[in-house]
């Protein structure tokens, strides 16, 4: 099983996102003897954002910026670890609503028309199939269920949205939310989404 480990936080090993994110990793790798495992802090190793530079370089056009041709050349890596991965693992902290703009960058350089989904008479196909995705999710507040926050939750909806465009529909979340309540209401959420990770069946872990 070759696993792809991407974490958003900028918060580092503080982070609940990037927390859980390990621990599920660390789940599926215990059900799978020698699985490759390939890791990102997207938060310490930053893209930068599309540009009329990329799109002009994206259309054939010279690139004589050395930073553009390293950003390229890492953009082009990403996608051929997303083809190459079984899992895909994602650590997602929210902020102002919505993912980290690193993480952002990522699925700027992996939603490819022509790559990773197509245009066709019935709409947009994705192309990726047979992969399962785990989203490690946290945010300081409650959005979920009859929250009457919801209506601003764009972040876990988003990628579920992203990823099905591109073929990625079998996804997981582990949520952990009210992490900024305080420190009682922290370590519920913590306790609830662990246990969510330890009750995960060995068919959801399984390639």
């Amino acid at each position: 099983m070759k696993i792809l480990h991407l974490d958003s936080s900028i918060t580092g090993k503080q982070s609940v996102s990037q927390t859980l994110s390990t621990e599920i990793v660390t789940a599926l790798a215990a059900h799978h003897t020698g699985a490759e495992i390939t890791y990102h802090d997207l938060a310490n190793e930053p893209l930068l954002h599309l540009s009329p530079a990329h799109l002009a370089a994206f259309q054939g056009g010279p690139v004589e910026d050395a930073a553009l041709g390293q950003d390229l050349a890492q953009g082009g890596r990403y996608l051929e670890e997303l083809f190459a991965a079984d899992v895909l693992v994602i650590g997602v902290p929210m902020y102002n609503f919505g993912i980290p703009t690193q993480l952002k960058a990522w699925i700027d350089r992996v939603v490819v028309a022509g790559k990773t989904f197509r245009y066709s008479e019935r709409g947009p196909e994705g192309l990726l199939k047979d992969k399962k995705v785990f989203l490690a999710t946290s945010s300081g507040g409650f959005y979920s269920g009859e929250s009457p926050a919801k209506v601003l939750e764009h972040s876990e909806s988003y990628l579920k949205a992203v990823l099905g465009h591109i073929g990625l529909k079998d996804v997981t979340v582990i949520r952990a939310e009210g992490v900024n309540v305080g420190p009682e209401v922290r370590q519920t959420a913590f306790d609830n989404a662990r246990r969510s990770i330890g009750e995960l069946a060995p068919a959801r872990l399984a390639a």
